[in-house]
């Protein structure tokens, strides 16, 4: 399969298309055919050396797409199914990506890849900031730093 990926840091220009492994879904994994992968700041900072990976490295933390294989263990899941996922070091700039079944979640329908790709880092962050660490109620104020970043935005 092929993956952009990059060997060494610096801009976009580092990233390349290389032919990676095929990959075989282990205990509680499903294999995801790629449609839509997330950008995300941190992506661009592994990308710039800025946070530090094991080179060479394929970015991406979410992606969406259809599940086209299921590792022992699995369910809840089949084969067709529409889905996006979530997890650090997850290596969605490829073709298809390997994801532990409890970080992936069904595409509702009206939802396109594109959205679910998008949305699900900045999502989850926005959801646990309001309502986990501190749950906020009517009457509060909440000041959000970088509204016009995605987890802003969804705040």
């Amino acid at each position: 399969m092929n993956a952009a990926c990059f060997a060494a840091p610096g801009g976009p220009e580092v990233l390349r298309l290389a032919e990676v492994p095929d990959l075989e879904p282990g205990p509680r994994q499903l294999v995801i055919r790629v449609e839509a992968a997330g950008v995300n700041f941190i992506d661009l900072y592994q990308r710039a050396g800025q946070y530090k990976t094991v080179l060479p490295f394929i970015p991406g933390q979410e992606a969406a797409g259809t599940v086209t294989a299921l590792g022992p263990g699995v369910t809840g899941f089949a084969a067709g199914d529409r889905v996006v996922c979530y997890n650090g070091g997850l290596a969605a700039y490829a073709e298809y990506v390997l994801a532990p079944a409890d970080r992936v979640v069904r595409l509702p329908n009206g939802v396109s890849a594109e959205q679910g790709a998008a949305v699900m880092l900045q999502g989850l962050t926005a959801h646990y900031l309001a309502c986990t660490t501190y749950p906020l109620k009517p009457g509060d104020t909440c000041l959000v730093h970088a509204a016009a970043g995605g987890t802003g935005l969804l705040l």
